[in-house]
C-alpha cells in the first residue's frame, strides 16, 4: 500500500470535497475510485470495514469515512484535513446560497424557481425511501419495525429520538435471542493484534474529553456573551441534540428537524424547509448541510440585537460546528476499536433495527413534504384541504418522479429541469 504525503492527501481531499455530489452513495463511490482503485492508499477490505463502522455511528457516514481514511493515513492531522475538506466546500456554497435566498425572497421569479425545486425534492425523498427500503428491509421483522416506526411518528406523534432508542433496544434484544429476525448472521472477521484494552480505554477517554470541549466551546461563548434566551443558544442546543441521534443519514432526521424548526421554534415555514433541502441536494458534501440553512434562516429572522447578516452567518457557522464536531469525536474515539465493534453482535443487531426503523422515519418525511408541497393549506390536525391542491407542484413532482424512476436521470438534472418548469408555469 502506498502512503501519500500530507500535501498529497490535502490535494486529493480538496478535489473530493468539491466533487462530492449525489448523496452518500455517490460520495462513497467517489472515494472508492480515488483512494482505493486509482491510488491504492487504502485496502479494499479496510475500506469496507471502516464503512461498516461509520454506519454504526450517528452522523453522515461519507464524511466520517473520509475522516477515518485521513486518520489511518496521517493520524489526527490527516483525519482533520480529510474530514474538514469534505465539508468546507459545501458549507461555503450553502452559505452563499442562503445569502442569495434571503436577498431574493419575495421576488416572483425566485418563488417560481423554488416551486419547481420543492416539487422535485418530494420525488427525491421518495427515491431515497425506495433505496433505503430495498437495502434495509430484508426480513418480515424489519418490515414490521419500519411500519411501527412510521405509525409511531404519524399517528402517535412519538418523538424521533424515542423511536430510534426503542428500535435500537429491540434490535439488541433480537440479536441476542432471535438473530434470524434481523438477518445478522455473518462471518466474524479474523482478529488482528490489538492494543491492550486498558490503553485503548485511556486513549479513548482522553479523545472524548478533548472533543467534548471542542464541541461545547462555541456554545459556552454564546451563553456567556448573549445569554440563554438568544436564538443562537437555542440553535446550538437543538443541533447538538440532533447530532447525537442522526442515525440512518440526513433523511432520517429531516422530518424531526423540520417539525421542530417549523412548529416548535417557528424559525421558518414548511415551504422554506423544502427549499433548504433543495439547496442541500444541489451542493457538494453531506446532505445534512441543510441544517446550516435552517440555522442561518433562524438567526437571520431573530437576530436579537445583532444585525441580521451577522446573526445569520453566526447561526450558519454555529450549526455547522455542532453538526460536524461530533463526527470527529466519534471517529477519533472509535476507530481504534473498529475490529472489536465489528464483532459486537448486539451492536450490529441494534444498528440493523435502527436502519429498518429509519425506513418508517423517511416514509413519515415523504408524507410531511407531500402535504406541504402539494397543498397550500394543511389543517391543524395534519390533514390537507383538498381544494388547495397546487396543480403546478403536482405536475412537476410527477415529472421529477418520471425522470428519477423511469428515465434514470440524476438528481442535479432533475432539479434543474424542475426549476425551469416552475419558471414556465409561473406564466399561468
Amino acid at each position: 500500500m502506498q502512503k501519500p504525503t500530507l500535501a498529497e492527501l490535502t490535494r486529493v481531499f480538496a478535489r473530493i470535497g468539491c466533487l462530492s455530489f449525489g448523496g452518500p452513495a455517490g460520495q462513497i463511490a467517489l472515494m472508492q475510485r480515488e483512494l482505493v482503485d486509482e491510488r491504492g492508499w487504502v485496502e479494499q477490505g479496510a475500506f469496507l470495514r471502516a464503512l461498516n463502522l461509520c454506519h454504526l455511528l450517528p452522523g453522515p457516514e461519507a464524511q466520517q469515512l473520509a475522516t477515518w481514511i485521513g486518520w489511518r493515513l496521517h493520524g489526527t492531522r490527516g483525519g482533520l484535513i480529510a474530514g474538514m475538506l469534505f465539508v468546507l466546500p459545501g458549507a461555503a456554497v450553502m452559505l452563499a446560497l442562503s445569502l442569495l435566498y434571503v436577498a431574493a425572497a419575495g421576488l416572483h421569479w425566485f418563488a417560481a424557481l423554488f416551486l419547481g425545486i420543492k416539487a422535485a425534492v418530494l420525488a427525491v425523498v421518495v427515491q431515497a425511501l425506495v433505496r433505503v427500503a430495498r437495502r434495509a428491509l430484508g426480513t418480515r421483522f424489519k418490515l414490521a419495525l419500519a411500519v411501527l416506526a412510521a405509525l409511531a411518528l404519524t399517528t402517535a406523534r412519538a418523538p424521533f429520538p424515542l423511536v430510534i432508542l426503542a428500535a435500537g433496544l429491540i434490535g439488541a434484544i433480537a440479536a441476542r435471542w432471535q438473530p434470524d429476525w434481523l438477518g445478522t448472521h455473518h462471518g466474524v472477521p479474523a482478529a488482528s493484534p490489538l492494543e491492550s484494552s486498558r490503553r485503548l480505554v485511556a486513549a479513548s477517554l482522553q479523545t472524548i474529553a478533548l472533543w467534548l470541549a471542542i464541541w461545547a466551546l462555541p456554545l459556552a461563548l454564546v451563553f456567556l456573551t448573549l445569554g440563554p434566551d438568544h436564538v443562537l443558544w437555542q440553535i446550538g442546543l437543538f443541533f447538538s441534540r440532533l447530532a447525537v441521534v442522526t442515525f440512518g443519514g440526513a433523511y432520517a432526521v429531516l422530518a424531526y428537524m423540520a417539525q421542530a424548526a417549523v412548529s416548535g421554534f417557528g424559525w421558518l415555514s414548511p415551504g422554506e424547509m423544502a427549499d433548504g433541502l433543495g439547496l442541500a441536494e444541489s451542493t457538494p458534501g453531506p446532505l445534512i448541510m441543510v441544517t446550516q440553512f435552517v440555522g442561518f434562516i433562524a438567526a437571520w429572522r431573530h437576530p436579537g440585537g445583532l444585525s441580521p447578516l451577522m446573526a445569520g452567518v453566526m447561526g450558519a457557522g454555529l450549526t455547522t460546528w455542532v453538526t460536524f464536531a461530533p463526527c470527529f469525536l466519534w471517529i477519533f474515539a472509535c476507530a481504534p476499536w473498529m475490529e472489536r465493534l465489528e464483532r459486537a453482535e448486539v451492536l450490529q443487531g441494534a444498528l440493523a433495527a435502527i436502519t429498518a426503523a429509519v425506513v418508517g422515519v423517511i416514509a413519515n418525511l415523504a408524507l410531511w413534504f407531500a402535504l406541504h408541497v402539494l397543498f397550500r393549506t394543511v389543517s391543524a390536525h395534519g390533514l390537507p384541504v383538498l381544494s388547495s391542491l397546487d396543480w403546478r407542484a403536482a405536475v412537476i413532482a410527477g415529472g421529477a418522479a418520471l425522470m428519477l424512476f423511469g428515465l434514470k436521470r440524476g438528481i442535479m438534472q432533475t432539479l434543474a429541469l424542475s426549476a425551469a418548469a416552475g419558471l414556465a408555469f409561473s406564466a399561468f
